[in-house]
């Protein structure tokens, strides 16, 4: 989202002043477009039955423009799931208490499954505008974490009802770097991590498994906005762990590669 929007019913100027601790942080305030350097994106496969990895999915195909006037056609964000269909992976499998991975200790500073997938103050409109043209978005679920040396981590999970639009929507956001669609949390009281200003350093990592797209924001403890690629780093272990959780809640398979 364009670091250049600066209202919010939550805050003080961007310029001066303690940004209140809010959970979820107003998208107003997630980290400025113009200090990303990296974005990388993955798309996990669980392992076929023999262990070796099972064959990609074809990719999905791109969205059409419906003529002047035409209704619509795919129903609307969270949409319900049908019958018999698999729910949303578990909050609590999404976002363990502590993920140890890369050599790197992850502590859950807070977690929370959102009402609706289409937040304003979550989600920005280019991605608002993806889901809605998709064919319904079940759950948005969000989690900050801070490692030993108190840099934050911010998770999103969203399932969407048709894997084809996770497919569809993640290679549309991984295709600019420098545009965030999902909001960074601000740390609740009590977490011990400072609420860190617009301008922060930030890079974004995004991740495929089934019907969900994991996107994760990785921030240094004091926001300063260099060494990217370490901080990229640091933020892929994590993303790594909780996309394999959801690609193994999605499939019942443990992904390739995985132990």
């Amino acid at each position: 989202m364009n670091s250049s929007s600066s209202n919010s019913n939550n805050s003080s100027d961007d310029r001066g002043g303690e940004l209140p601790r809010v959970w979820p942080r107003n998208l107003a305030y997630a980290a400025g477009a113009a200090a990303v350097a990296f974005a990388v994106m993955r798309v996990l496969q669980p392992a076929g039955d023999d262990g070796a990895p099972a064959a990609k999915p074809a990719p999905a195909p791109a969205a059409s423009t419906p003529a002047p006037g035409a209704p619509a056609s795919a129903p609307s964000a969270a949409a319900s799931a049908s019958p018999g269909a698999l729910a949303p992976i578990a909050l609590e499998d999404a976002y363990p208490a502590q993920v140890t991975a890369g050599g790197i200790v992850y502590t859950r500073v807070g977690s929370k499954t959102l009402t609706t997938c289409t937040s304003a103050d979550s989600v920005g409109p280019r991605l608002i505008a993806l889901v809605k043209q998709g064919h319904g978005c079940l759950s948005h679920q969000i989690a900050l974490y801070k490692d030993e040396r108190s840099n934050q981590y911010n998770l999103s999970v969203f399932t969407f009802s048709d894997p084809a639009d996770t497919a569809h929507v993640l290679t549309r956001l991984a295709a600019d770097i420098t545009d965030h669609q999902v909001g960074a949390q601000a740390p609740p009281p009590g977490a011990g991590l400072p609420v860190l200003p617009a301008d922060s350093g930030m890079v974004q990592s995004f991740a495929g498994a089934g019907r969900a797209m994991i996107v994760g924001l990785g921030q240094w403890s004091d926001g300063h906005a260099t060494d990217y690629q370490h901080l990229t780093d640091r933020l892929s272990p994590l993303l790594d762990a909780v996309s394999k959780k959801a690609l193994a809640h999605e499939t019942g398979k443990p992904p390739a590669g995985a132990s």
